[in-house]
């Protein structure tokens, strides 16, 4: 198969699933009266300045939670649990960075490596689980998900302050909060300063998976265990460290807002960021580029969804299906791409070795 073929089909399946999605959206406001024509205009409708700040970083924690997923996913191991890890790993950074121990900017820089820590050793137990005890980490992370929402909500009540009815961590020092990149005049704030770990994540994921040992072990042991094993992989250390990978980029999916918007942990930390974090990493097929694709499309989409009720008079909870539909549609259509590229591959083969025959057959005759 050529290099083009290769490129190219996968494009034709998130294209294919976009279309496919788009089809089966316009068919459900049919069934139910509401303005086709309304919801495709605002959908598309250019994005004012504000918007588009809110689009840049929306796509930039989407992506830390996309890539958190998809490292899991390289080792064909279901990290559920980036929701309670990125949570949990909020509070502990913003506890830490409110007590104000390191002057200015190195309290920052703290406050990550403790999201980090805290992130890798929630996800760690899930790993641990699964070598030593055969536990799915697919339970085993649901289950620690709930528990680190309880855990959360005892030790807000526990040391938090009230404000109001809610309770949050205390507040960050100021020369802690790391503020916004101006990128309209016209808009108060930018993008979070903290947006840029993102690339960063992308940069070093794309290193670490294409151009390490660790990397090569990972899709190797993903792809195949017992493949992995007879080379010399150890799948119980790459399925820990995995976990640990996972778990401390979940850590930073908070990070970005609390430090450059809310300067606290509390009411105001956004929950459910983790669960579409996966959706975003099936989107890209794990891949840094495909995931920053992924994460601009649903962070597109959920800005764009604030508009419909108010202009088009379309529930946004249309949006929320769309983008399901856009997850599964690609799955299949992968899968379908994928059959359709091995069977192209299986007829150039079997040509190849047809015309290799043929010309044995022909040697032969000619010295006899």
């Amino acid at each position: 198969m050529s290099r083009w073929m290769r490129l190219g089909l996968p494009v034709a399946a998130v294209v294919l699933a976009l279309v496919f999605s788009g089809v089966v959206a316009t068919l459900v406001l049919l069934f139910t009266g509401d303005d086709v024509v309304g919801f495709w205009r605002v959908l598309f409708t250019w994005p004012s300045e504000r918007d588009l700040v809110d689009i840049i970083n929306m796509t930039a924690i989407l992506y830390l939670s996309g890539a958190a997923a998809a490292i899991g996913f390289r080792m064909n191991l279901f990290n559920i649990g980036v929701e309670g890890q990125y949570r949990l790993a909020g509070l502990f950074a913003g506890a830490f960075a409110a007590q104000g121990l390191l002057p200015g900017k190195l309290n920052v820089a703290a406050a990550i490596l403790v999201a980090m820590a805290v992130g890798a050793l929630w996800a760690g137990i899930a790993g641990v689980l699964r070598v030593w005890r055969g536990v799915s980490e697919v339970i085993s992370t649901i289950m620690l998900n709930a528990i680190a929402g309880s855990l959360i909500g005892f030790l807000l009540v526990k040391w938090g302050e009230s404000t109001g009815n809610a309770r949050n961590t205390k507040m960050m020092p100021e020369d802690s909060w790391t503020g916004f990149f101006r990128l309209f005049p016209d808009v108060s704030d930018g993008a979070y300063h903290l947006s840029l770990l993102a690339p960063l994540v992308g940069i070093a994921f794309f290193i670490l998976v294409y151009y390490t040992r660790f990397g090569f072990d990972l899709r190797a042991a993903g792809a195949s265990e017992s493949a992995a094993v007879s080379s010399g992989v150890s799948v119980k250390k790459m399925i820990v460290v995995s976990m640990l990978l996972s778990g401390a980029v979940a850590g930073l999916i908070g990070v970005p807002m609390m430090f450059s918007e809310a300067h606290q942990y509390g009411s105001a930390f956004q929950t459910g960021l983790g669960f579409t974090g996966i959706a975003v990493a099936l989107l890209g097929r794990n891949h840094p580029m495909g995931i920053a694709f992924g994460a601009l499309i649903f962070a597109f989409l959920g800005q764009q969804a604030n508009l419909l009720n108010i202009l088009a008079g379309v529930s946004p909870d249309i949006v929320n299906m769309t983008q399901g539909i856009i997850v599964l549609s690609v799955v299949i259509a992968f899968e379908v791409i994928r059959r359709l590229a091995t069977r192209i591959e299986q007829r150039q083969v079997a040509t190849q070795l047809d015309a290799e025959r043929q010309g044995d057959t022909a040697l032969k005759g000619a010295s006899a």
